[in-house]
Parts: structure tokens; C-alpha cells; sequence
């Protein structure tokens, strides 16, 4: 057994009432969650989220989407400055992105494994470095480490909607565990912003 730096592993997500990632148009089907995200209080749990980070790890398709974003927002003055500082922090920050199809990453300060989640996660855990370890987003990721009881926090946003079709995060069959709330907001439009510690 490896030992841990103690490093936590934290992970972010945005779900609907009734618990799906994406709306049934699939992986692309977001018209669920688009009021939503840049609302005053979307914008402060993200700052939340990434302030005590010092690595990324994202999925592949994930990373193809915020590092063909972000990069511009991080250099644009007139963007809200919660914006900016997570834009920058991606791009500055270490990051890990899960891919079989990627030989190498276009991206700066990135390193493209393919291997199981939770193997990579914990060897995260165990190199030298200090900061949370944040999962940005990847559902494809945060299972198998729900899965494996290697999450340590999760922020999620709840949104007002029912899309009624979707992946969900919280698949049949995880092991059963415990959270204890240690941060929420509702904003105007019915949004919640939640941070949830696993109970050890």
C-alpha cells in the first residue's frame, strides 16, 4: 500500500433535480443547466471549488472543452474576475488528463495517462506536492472514485429542472458512505450550491 501525503481529493459537478449530469440529448445536452452557471453563486462556488487546488484532472473531452476556452477568458480584462481567476488557475496549474486516443497533450503543464482512475488518483495522493486534487467536472472519473471511497469532498450545484433523461452520477451499487454539508447557497433562480465532506 502506497503511502498518502494526505492530500484531499475533491471533485465538482452540476446535476438536476433529478440527478443527471447532462439532459437526454447526451453528453453535449446542457439547455437544462445554461440559466444556471453564471449566476452570482455559480461563480462563487467555483471560485470555492479550485482556491485550494494544485492539480486538475479532467477527462478527455473535458479537457478538449475548458482548455479550448479558458485560456481566452484568463486573458481578457473585461471577463468577471471569478472567471478570470479560474481560467488562470487552469491554465497555470498541474493537470491530468484521462484519454486512450490522446499520444501526447496539446496543452501546457499536462500529462495524458490511461489507466484506471483510481490507481491514478492514488498515486496523486502519494507524490510529494501539497493542495487538493480536484476532479474538474468528469463524471467518467468521479464514479469509479466514489466507487473506490477515494473522494474526500464533493461541491456540487443543484439546478431547479428536471431533464428528465441523462447519465446520472449516483449509479445503483456504490458502496454506501457518509457526508456532512459544510457549505450551502440558493441563489435567485432556485440554484443550491453545495459542499459536502465525506464523513471518514
Amino acid at each position: 500500500m502506497t503511502n498518502s501525503t494526505g492530500r484531499r481529493v475533491t471533485a465538482n459537478l452540476s446535476l438536476t433535480l433529478d440527478g443527471r449530469y447532462h439532459g437526454p440529448g447526451g453528453p453535449g445536452d446542457f439547455a437544462a443547466f445554461a440559466p444556471y452557471v453564471t449566476s452570482e453563486v455559480a461563480r462563487d462556488h467555483m471560485s470555492l471549488m479550485w482556491e485550494n487546488a494544485t492539480t486538475a484532472v479532467l477527462g478527455r473531452i473535458n479537457a478538449e472543452g475548458f482548455l479550448g476556452y479558458w485560456p481566452s477568458v484568463a486573458e481578457d480584462e473585461n471577463a468577471d474576475p471569478r472567471d478570470r481567476g479560474y481560467a488562470k488557475w487552469l491554465v497555470g496549474t498541474e493537470k491530468v488528463v484521462f484519454s486512450s486516443t490522446l499520444a501526447e497533450a496539446p496543452w501546457e503543464r499536462t500529462r495524458v495517462v490511461n489507466a484506471p482512475a483510481a490507481d491514478v488518483v492514488t498515486d496523486l495522493k502519494a507524490a510529494t506536492g501539497e493542495g487538493d486534487i480536484l476532479v474538474n467536472s468528469s463524471a467518467s472519473i468521479i464514479k469509479p472514485l466514489l466507487a473506490a471511497g477515494l473522494l474526500d469532498r464533493l461541491y456540487l450545484m443543484v439546478f431547479p429542472e428536471i431533464a428528465g433523461g441523462g447519465r446520472r452520477l449516483f449509479d445503483d451499487g456504490l458502496p454506501a458512505s457518509t457526508w456532512t454539508l459544510t457549505h450551502q447557497r440558493t441563489g435567485g433562480l432556485g440554484e443550491i450550491a453545495m459542499v459536502y465532506d465525506r464523513a471518514r
